[in-house]
Parts: structure tokens; sequence; C-alpha cells
């Protein structure tokens, strides 16, 4: 469940455009759970923690990526694959990076908080099934 919810994140910040999205989802979740203020300081303590422990993978993630510009029109075909492989790593970090930050703020909500969050999630996977099937058409 809580998996799900950050994959959603993960998904939300898969473009550009969508970035804000994946930011803005988390700040009305918080907002509607209804936090305490010592809720809502954890809360803000857990997502801070997560950035902070990201920024050197998102690092390594944007030279992974220059990197693979550099290989592609090279045409250098096992750079790529080494790449990809690198690449998928570093993000499959960044997921679990964001899980555990999820997963911390579901252990310290009340039973009733993780009630309301467990249906916004059922709501966000419905949102993001849609989109990917919105995103598959044509293909």
């Amino acid at each position: 469940m809580v998996a799900a919810l950050a994959a959603g994140a993960v998904i939300a910040q898969t473009g550009t455009g969508k970035l804000a999205l994946g930011a803005g989802l988390r700040q009305r979740i918080i907002k509607n759970l209804n936090l305490s203020a010592d809720q809502k300081t954890q809360a803000k303590a857990i997502f801070q923690a997560a950035k902070q422990a990201g920024a050197p993978i998102r690092t390594q993630l944007q030279a992974n990526r220059q990197a693979m510009v550099a290989a592609i029109k090279a045409g250098d075909a096992a750079q790529i694959q080494s790449l990809a492989t690198a690449g998928g790593a570093l993000q499959g970090q960044l997921m679990a990076n964001r899980a555990s930050a999820m997963a911390k703020l579901y252990a310290m909500l009340t039973p009733d908080q993780q009630t309301k969050l467990d249906q916004m999630q059922a709501k966000i996977q419905q949102l993001v099934q849609q989109l990917r099937g919105d995103g598959q058409t044509g293909n």
C-alpha cells in the first residue's frame, strides 16, 4: 500500500512538467490527514531527511543521464547497456528512499489517519492507472 503511494510519487516525477505534481500530491495528502502540529514537524523532518539522503543519488543519476547521451551519440552499445543498468539501480535507490519515508510517515499516523491515507492511496492508484492507460493509446 505505502509502496504504491510512493510509486505514484515516483511516476509523478518522471516528466519535467509533472515534478510539481509529486510534491503537491505529498502536501495535499499531509493536509487532508489533519496532522497534529507534532505530526507535521515529524513529517517535515522525515521528508527533509529523505530529500537529503536522495541528493547524492540524484546527482549520480544526472551524471548517468549525461553519460548516456554521450554513449548514444557515440553509438557505444556496451556503454549504453552498462549505463542503463546503473541508471536503473539508481532509480531503485530513489524509490526505496521515498518508500522508506512513506513507511515512516505511515507508522506515525493514528489508525484513523492510516485509514484515510489508505483511501487516498486507492484514489491515487486509480489516477495512476488512468494516466498509464492514456499514455499507452496509439502505441
